[in-house]
């Protein structure tokens, strides 16, 4: 998949943001990173539909250029066979963006808001931390086309586990994902995709409990 887009946005965020360095070498090794082969749906396709919905809802946000870091460094470490992928990646963040000669006040928001995809459940008002959520779980309200080749897409990443230890995996994470209080919270995206999101997770939680 062409990444010369996404390398150019690269560049021109950690120019905006006052890097004291070359961005590319650093965006060329994240788009590296987005391109493992274990990869099916944390892809680079992921992280540019990522920062388009984070384009789309930047107006809520109070830094929308630190969300958009943190966008891309949110899934940069992914493995499925092991956890704490999140807790990695944001301790790259840190590493990374430290390098690059950012404020350290920014490298510290990226790192909080790239745990924050830990549970997607950002504090009333972290209008970054609802930015980012909303943008990174936009896929949940799709067309049920589009939800059926995102689920498919990680079941192949997880390929790996048996069949019964997935269904049982997968179905603890949408049951959590229906119980937070709100799967979005930026007016845009709530009134957009809460209600197409819900009748996905649902669908596919009756799929795999076989009701």
């Amino acid at each position: 998949m062409p990444t010369e887009d996404l390398l150019t946005a690269w560049t021109a965020l950690l120019h905006r943001c006052g890097t004291t360095e070359d961005p590319e070498p650093y965006g060329r090794e994240l788009l590296r990173r987005w391109s493992e082969p274990q990869r099916r749906y944390h892809t680079p396709a992921h992280l540019r539909a990522v920062l388009g919905h984070v384009d789309a809802l930047a107006g809520h946000a109070a830094d929308p250029d630190a969300v958009r870091l943190a966008a891309w460094f949110h899934d940069a470490v992914y493995r499925p066979d092991r956890t704490e992928n999140e807790q990695r990646s944001a301790a790259l963040a840190v590493r990374a963006l430290t390098a690059a000669g950012l404020p350290a006040d920014r490298v510290a928001a990226v790192e909080r808001l790239v745990l924050l995809t830990v549970t997607h459940d950002p504090a009333p008002g972290d209008r970054d931390g609802e930015v980012l959520c909303d943008a990174d779980l936009a896929v949940l309200g799709g067309t049920p086309e589009a939800y059926a080749a995102y689920a498919a897409a990680v079941r192949e990443e997880y390929g790996f586990v048996p069949e019964p230890d997935f269904r049982a995996g997968r179905a603890a994470v949408l049951r959590q994902l229906l119980a937070l209080p709100a799967l979005y919270r930026t007016p845009t995206a709530r009134d957009r995709f809460t209600d197409p999101a819900r009748t996905n997770l649902t669908a596919e939680l009756d799929a795999l409990q076989g009701t």
